[in-house]
């Protein structure tokens, strides 16, 4: 069973669906839409319907279905493992790889990777189709990923993810030179009402906070490098904070950048996971992952920080 709690003046009065997809990246939208009709979603002990608004202090319990036989195959893929022992793994995503199936990517997803060099053993608690996923990365966005091998280890790094028991530390290329040093930004991030592909920077009570913390490393060729230490998960966070509040987009970005994909002969999102802390789910040893920064970078002032 997996157990959460509305915390204080974040998610009152969001729809019980929406709160869920924000809690429970594990789980796709259809498949907790369906847990709540078979009655399988539980706040304060009686089942709910999905657009019963949330309100602080609400217990949430979801009660899993019998795990059915896994119906993705593993596929052979070149993976650069950063961690692993029997209870999960970390892993450097490749950019461009999505992490799971999905509409137009149903094979060649990280998820099969995964289970290939697993030999199908990772954790059954989720979605059928994201096995052992706990955290998303976008496809275009590459770095550090954590994955649960067991169940057991699965639960308590969801729980980990959604109390920001982790730290979460990205590098980015925005366009132009950023004034000042470093800084906070914080307000609320929530889905675009004209384009639904989109996030955007809502009033509250609408969308959801996000926290992010930005430092910049360097300045070259009309660029900045920027270190954001992100203390919300939310969708497109950085890309959102980066393009909205900061005012300089990352380079690449074809849904926030307005054309930037070609500057300088890029050909990605100039966004990388680079450092992941967390405690053990089952030990409780602090975790530190660190993926080796792509070789994109450095032209943008990275080959300065490395080794």
């Amino acid at each position: 069973m997996i157990t959460l709690q509305v915390e204080q003046g974040e998610s009152s009065g969001e729809r019980l669906d929406r709160y869920l997809a924000a809690r429970l990246p594990e789980f796709s939208r259809s498949k907790l839409q369906a847990l709540v009709k078979e009655s399988r979603v539980l706040v304060n002990g009686q089942p709910a319907t999905p657009k019963r608004p949330v309100a602080a202090g609400d217990r949430i319990e979801i009660v899993p279905e019998e795990a059915p036989a896994a119906e993705l195959s593993g596929e052979t893929m070149a993976l650069d493992i950063l961690f692993e022992d029997e209870h999960l793994l970390a892993v450097n995503k490749a950019e461009g790889v999505c992490v799971h199936p999905g509409a137009g990517n149903p094979t060649g997803t990280l998820v099969q990777g995964l289970l290939q060099h697993c030999g199908g053993q990772l954790s059954s608690i989720g979605d059928p189709e994201r096995p052992g996923i706990v955290h998303r990365l976008d496809k275009d966005t590459s770095g550090c990923l954590v994955v649960a091998k067991t169940d057991d280890a699965h639960r308590s790094l969801v729980e980990a993810f959604a109390s920001r028991e982790t730290r979460k530390e990205y590098l980015c290329v925005v366009l132009g030179t950023v004034r000042g040093d470093s800084g906070r930004i914080e307000n609320h991030i929530g889905r675009n009402p004209g384009n639904r592909q989109k996030m955007a920077i809502v009033p509250p009570p609408q969308g959801k906070r996000a926290l992010t913390d930005w430092e910049i490393l360097a300045r070259e060729r009309g660029a900045s490098l920027v270190k954001c230490r992100i203390h919300t998960g939310r969708t497109h966070q950085i890309r959102v904070h980066m393009a909205y509040d900061l005012g300089h987009a990352i380079l690449g970005d074809p849904i926030y950048g307005r054309g930037t994909l070609n500057r300088a002969g890029l050909t990605r999102l100039m966004l990388h996971a680079w450092r992941l802390g967390l405690n053990h789910p089952v030990t409780g040893e602090p975790l530190a992952f660190e993926a080796p920064v792509p070789e994109e970078f450095a032209p943008f002032g990275w080959s300065s920080f490395s080794k």
